[in-house]
């Protein structure tokens, strides 16, 4: 096919030899199949950000450093510079939270470089030897489907471990090999500790999979297994071998009113005590 203008950078440069076919077109890049000498990757070309039908990045770019302080300065006041670097940092992250996670023993795409917002990554295969098909595409059996409930719980719970949570994990954006699920589109994915959102984008995306996978093993529905993952984050006892229940026990304990009204009338009075002109502690 022809040569796509976002990829022809990358074949001047050498990196890559042939653009074989586009593979997908999504709300942030335009994926295709490439030849890069004797081997078969693809590449993804992130869309520009006015362009793009993701929204509120903001609450995903929340908790990110950016070492550079007057990048971070640009990026704050929104000038042109700031937003190219905002956009190379979008970009980058993916990179960034794919080695994390790849080192973390997390199933995702080995990547190789990012270059002119172009990410040139490992080609997830199926068994044919023909690119992997997205999860929403693969014949499911209510057996299959628990299957893969729990094997990408567990990935959700090393992705965790790593300190990452993804952010926009569904059906979509997993891809099927031989080997079973591979979580892919990390751009977005936030810092579990520094994003007051976290816990909330775990819930979400962890119900996500309990809402797909429901449809085949109704058993899931309503499972808790997002707020039991966090819960266990939050007390330091997430580790990868954790066993997960999909249950959370309820504090059915009374709360005592009339004892906080006190409290909090015993605040106010302390406060205009002190408000007082000879007030002497």
């Amino acid at each position: 096919m022809k040569t796509p203008k976002r990829l022809e950078p990358l074949v001047e440069d050498g990196l890559v030899d042939e653009v074989l076919r586009q593979l997908m077109s999504g709300k942030e890049a335009t994926v295709y199949v490439v030849r890069c000498g004797d081997e078969v990757r693809c590449a993804k070309v992130y869309k520009d950000a006015n362009h793009r039908s993701f929204k509120k990045n903001a609450a995903y770019q929340e908790g990110r450093k950016v070492k550079n302080s007057r990048q971070a300065r640009a990026m704050e006041k929104g000038s042109r510079y700031g937003r190219q670097m905002q956009e190379e940092e979008w970009q980058n992250a993916e990179v960034d939270n794919l080695y994390r996670l790849a080192a973390a023993g997390v199933r995702v795409p080995t990547p190789y470089i990012c270059f002119e917002g172009v990410l040139l990554m490992e080609l997830v295969t199926g068994e044919d030897g023909n690119a992997a098909p997205r999860l929403n595409d693969v014949e499911m059996s209510a057996e299959l489907a628990r299957v893969y409930h729990g094997e990408l719980l567990k990935q959700v719970v090393l992705m965790l471990c790593a300190g990452v949570i993804h952010g926009d994990l569904s059906e979509y954006n997993i891809l099927v090999d031989e080997h079973g699920p591979v979580i892919i589109d990390l751009p977005q994915a936030v810092d579990a500790a520094g994003n007051n959102q976290a816990a909330a984008m775990l819930e979400r995306d962890v119900d996500n999979l309990a809402e797909y996978f429901g449809q085949f093993a109704p058993e899931l529905n309503g499972s808790q297994y997002g707020k039991e993952i966090w819960k266990l984050y939050e007390g330091g006892l997430l580790h990868p071998e954790v066993q997960l229940t999909g249950k959370i026990k309820q504090d059915h304990r009374k709360v005592d009113v009339r004892g906080v009204l006190r409290e909090v009338e015993h605040v106010k009075e302390e406060h205009l005590q002190r408000q007082l002109p000879d007030f002497q502690p």
